[in-house]
């Protein structure tokens, strides 16, 4: 197993195990156990793993696993995210701008990618607003109506 794969698999346990808040704190665990990474090295796993720093029910965040091919409890964990997440949503053409609490829109495009909605031909997050990109106006209204059930649970 190469030096990635092994310092992949340490990350993957140590997310598991307890609830980490910063890639701060996730490279000082890495280190004791044995494995010295810089922040570049770390950005580029996390983002290798697939992992987002979404809210947790105290309203701190935490790292968590946003694997593809979420099973259908996965998939519902990340539905019930959402409306902990959006604040609005608006659409324009073929878009939708989703905003989001700070530091949620990754989690929110990463849920919308992995529910697969037809209508939603990709999204680009930044640190409170999503952009969705829509396959035409019809589907942008589908997409604004689902999300704007969100919005009221």
């Amino acid at each position: 197993m190469s030096d990635k794969n092994q310092r992949h698999q340490v990350i993957r346990e140590i997310v598991a195990a307890k609830a980490v808040a910063s890639q701060e704190e996730l490279r000082r665990q890495l280190a004791k156990r044995g494995s010295e990474v810089t922040q570049s090295t770390l950005s580029r796993d996390l983002r290798e793993l697939r992992l987002a720093r979404i809210p947790d029910s105290h309203g701190r965040s935490r790292y968590a696993f946003l694997d593809g091919g979420a099973d259908d409890e996965e998939l519902a964990q990340l539905e019930r995210m959402l409306p902990q997440l959006l604040t609005h949503v608006e659409g324009v053409q073929v878009l939708v701008v989703a905003r989001t609490i700070k530091s949620g829109a990754q989690p929110v495009a990463e849920a919308l990618d992995q529910l697969e909605w037809p209508d939603v031909a990709g999204t680009i997050a930044g640190d409170d607003t999503v952009l969705i990109i829509c396959r035409s106006t019809e589907g942008r209204e589908r997409v604004l109506k689902k999300l704007r059930a969100y919005l009221r649970a």
